[in-house]
């Protein structure tokens, strides 16, 4: 398959080289790499020599293998190439002044996971508006969306609950590629931005991860694997209740559970209820785990696996959801909701800040609500959203 990244294209087409001016600036991450799995500072450095004067840091830092979230990354030098290393998740999550007298251009590549509450594309934005205030450049190199672009789904953040997980109304499940999202941000946000995406070539909406040919690596710890990623747009949530999600265990955001949990017993009448739903392309797999940190560390956790059986039919938001809903109105897990802060939020629930709404948390503590209901709300958000998001597509 003839299949290229924007850094593949950027690094191996003169005409896209053409595209960076002056000084370069790289915001880049431990999957910021090419088909060969070399690190794309490297070779942009062996293409461009000192005009790369620094390379920026997302979440979970330069090297991604900071855990969780809160957890700030600091400034370094790069230990090979002797430039400044800046965190965008530290004290500021935009790149100050400073740091941007250095360049004329950013190089955005991030690998994204293709969920709103992924916060890489709100450090793109950042930077791009930051950019956008001083004349600078931006390239984003694209990359695969890895659950697909074919599939949105989720309701749209709410303006109140506009965080670092939800800066713009966008649904959970978006369906863009990065470099799409740039797109969609310069457009929505109205950037005076001088903005550049060096398309992929050989992707098409349809393609999930596996079809690319391309390695995984991990673009934050938790994701140990591609499949992790069509189940994450629903599985993120378990991170707002008492359930652990996974972390501390090799497949995290694949698994939930929760030490009041007897899962033999609970896998039929739970399969049932999700069944009656009309829910379908997965399998739950009962299980124990016993997660080495995070929540429930050292304790035997009963909960299942998410197998995706069919990706094309599986919906991860509102399957998750229905699990949610069944597991608050069924099992003895209480409190059931996490009151620890999220993303520098110190005020209201975890699992309201996720969802950019109060909206769903109530229609699940609300034994009389219904599928339809819940889908009815999500609906109303994506078709706006679809709308905003027609002219920003790049693949077809």
């Amino acid at each position: 398959m003839d299949f290229s990244t924007g850094l593949d294209r950027l690094l191996s087409e003169p005409q896209m080289q053409g595209l960076l001016r002056g000084r370069i600036g790289y915001l880049c991450h431990a999957a910021s790499l090419t088909a060969k799995l070399d690190h794309g500072l490297d070779r942009l450095v062996e293409m461009a020599g000192k005009r790369v004067t620094c390379a920026f840091g997302p979440q979970h830092g330069f090297t991604t293998d900071l855990q969780d979230n809160m957890i700030e990354s600091g400034h370094a030098l790069h230990p090979l190439h002797r430039i400044p290393l800046f965190s965008l998740y530290e004290k500021e999550r935009e790149p100050a002044a400073e740091m941007l007298d250095l360049i004329d251009t950013l190089v955005i590549d991030l690998q994204d996971a293709g969920t709103r509450v992924y916060t890489y594309i709100w450090t793109m934005l950042l930077a791009m508006e930051a950019c956008a205030r001083r004349g600078i450049r931006v390239i984003v190199t694209d990359r695969p969306n890895p659950a697909g672009g074919l599939i949105r789904e989720g309701t749209t953040a709410e303006p109140d609950w506009f965080s670092f997980v939800a800066m713009a109304p966008i649904p959970m499940r978006h369906g863009l590629t990065i470099g799409e999202m740039a797109l969609f941000f310069k457009k929505t946000r109205k950037l005076d931005l001088d903005l550049e995406v060096i398309q992929m070539k050989g992707w098409n909406r349809a393609m999930l991860w596996r079809d690319t040919g391309l390695h995984w690596v991990n673009p934050s710890p938790n994701l140990p694997t591609p499949e992790a990623t069509l189940v994450y747009p629903g599985s993120v949530m378990f991170e707002g209740t008492l359930l652990s999600e996974g972390r501390g265990t090799t497949r995290s955001l694949e698994l939930f559970g929760h030490p009041a949990i007897e899962p033999f017993g609970m896998a039929a009448p739970l399969n049932d209820y999700l069944s009656r739903q009309q829910l379908e392309g997965f399998r739950l797999r009962p299980l124990t785990f016993v997660p080495t940190h995070h929540k429930h560390a050292g304790e035997v956790c009963g909960g299942f696996q998410v197998h995706v059986t069919d990706p094309h039919h599986f919906r991860p938001w509102i399957t998750v959801l229905a699990i949610i809903r069944y597991l608050y109105h069924e099992s003895a897990i209480r409190p059931f909701w996490s009151t620890l802060p999220y993303e520098y939020q110190f005020e209201r629930l975890a699992f309201d800040w996720i969802n950019g709404s109060d909206a769903i948390r109530h229609w699940i503590e609300n034994d009389r609500s219904t599928i339809t209901e819940i889908t009815d709300l999500e609906n109303t958000g994506l078709t706006s959203f679809g709308y905003l998001a027609e002219d920003c597509l790049l693949y077809h």
